[in-house]
């Protein structure tokens, strides 16, 4: 029995049972596999994010794009938002920051063009030099992407698989 103890302590990496590497144990085990890690929330203050009020549409859509939502995008790694709704979020500094259940964008109207990626169409508006939007347009609600006006579209291709797993398809409804 004392010998299957000492195999299982050596297996799983039994240290001095309080967490801590007590100076004997080489920490290499099943315990601490080296790469496993997730990925953490960026070390950056919280991102002040102006969203509209919450509609019906958006709570009832919004939770499976936000649970689909990775800790890195393109590099960079999530960072808290600061928000009056819970269907914001961003990554990296200058930030790439989504917005789910924001209104249908303005420049979108009968004649615009949208751009198709994976299956997912965008209404991209490029009128702030500073920021490029891109807004779904054949979802059940409007989910817009803000870039900095230097990166390219990248993150929004991540992005789109899980938009087009999250959100079923809606013919576009462009504004009059």
């Amino acid at each position: 029995m004392v010998v299957a103890l000492v195999v299982l302590v050596n297996v799983l990496g039994g240290g001095g049972g309080d967490g801590e590497d007590d100076g004997g144990s080489t920490g290499q085990g099943p315990a601490d596999v080296e790469g496993t890690t997730a990925p953490e929330r960026a070390d950056l203050p919280p991102l002040p994010v102006a969203v509209p009020p919450v509609t019906p549409e958006a709570d009832e859509y919004c939770p499976a794009v936000m649970s689909g939502l990775p800790l890195e995008l393109a590099g960079e790694p999530s960072r808290p938002v600061q928000s009056d709704s819970p269907f914001a979020y961003a990554w990296g500094e200058p930030p790439v920051v989504l917005v789910c259940g924001v209104d249908r964008p303005a420049g979108w109207v009968v004649g615009a063009s949208a751009i198709q990626i994976n299956g997912v169409q965008w209404y991209v508006d490029t009128a702030d030099p500073e920021t490029t939007r891109w807004t779904t347009v054949d979802r059940p609600v409007y989910v817009e992407i803000a870039l900095p006006a230097s990166v390219d579209s990248a993150p929004v291709t991540a992005l789109t698989t899980a938009l087009a797993q999250a959100l079923p398809y809606q013919e576009p409804v462009p504004g009059g």
